[in-house]
């Protein structure tokens, strides 16, 4: 089971006031003496304000759906009780908890310049974990296939494919996003990014002077995977086997 610090020391401020944006913090230990355990709260935020923290897919479970960093902001559904909180995710729910060092839990007021500040930023958030959460799906539905048949002109990697089959399929299949056939079309939709922007989903062409050969799908890294040769079939490989050319963001965000 993971360390609770259960902070108490601050008990005598929850008696003097109410969580604010503006004002002292409490504890969420002294918070829970009010609210208690499975309360369900509105506008109340998590701040991670220092450091790493995991976000638990379930209270007393060892996996996460992610680490928190820094400046991220999460909003509260409700009390679990010895200071853990559930929160938007993305599109579902986490774990966090709340007594850890740089983690604080406020309040929004209902007006005021902070607290539209901090509605953005917990809604790009939001939109964030969405993203990264479809990416992640898309790479795992590509990885399935490892292992299968390159077959020139094929476009199901279940029976067989080639690179562009490949990507074509997993990126309709695993994203519901379509887009061309042959990598030379496949490498002019998008918008296109640099190495150091690249994320897991993206498309990486190659090609042989002036004409793109070939594309793999970004699994993050420093990987690909991609219907390489008839030989060595549908497998990962290092993103920079091969100089890249080019690096499109197909998914739109």
């Amino acid at each position: 089971m993971k360390n609770r610090k259960i902070g108490y020391g601050l008990c005598a401020m929850a008696l003097c006031g109410t969580l604010t944006w503006g004002g002292a913090m409490e504890t969420w230990a002294a918070y829970n003496m009010t609210k208690g355990p499975g309360a369900h709260l509105q506008d109340y935020i998590v701040t991670i304000e220092a450091g790493i923290h995991p976000v638990y897919t379930s209270i007393g479970s060892e996996d996460t759906l992610k680490e928190a960093s820094e400046g991220e902001v999460y909003e509260v559904l409700s009390d679990k009780g010895d200071g853990w909180v559930e929160v938007q995710v993305g599109d579902g729910t986490g774990y966090i908890l709340t007594e850890e060092d740089g983690v604080t839990v406020k309040e929004l007021e209902e007006d005021g310049k902070e607290t539209d500040g901090a509605r953005e930023s917990m809604e790009a958030q939001q939109q964030e974990d969405i993203s990264a959460n479809r990416r992640q799906n898309l790479v795992n539905y590509a990885l399935q296939f490892v292992g299968g048949r390159y077959v020139a002109g094929g476009s199901d990697p279940h029976t067989g494919a080639d690179c562009s089959g490949f990507s074509s399929y997993v990126m309709l299949h695993g994203a519901n996003v379509p887009i061309a056939r042959s990598s030379g079309a496949q490498s002019q939709q998008g918008v296109d990014v640099s190495a150091d922007q690249m994320r897991p989903g993206d498309l990486v062409f190659y090609g042989n002077g002036k004409r793109i050969n070939h594309v793999a799908v970004y699994i993050g890294n420093g990987q690909v995977v991609h219907a390489s040769t008839e030989k060595t079939g549908i497998k990962t490989s290092p993103w920079n086997y091969r100089t890249p050319v080019r690096i499109k963001n197909m998914l739109g965000d």
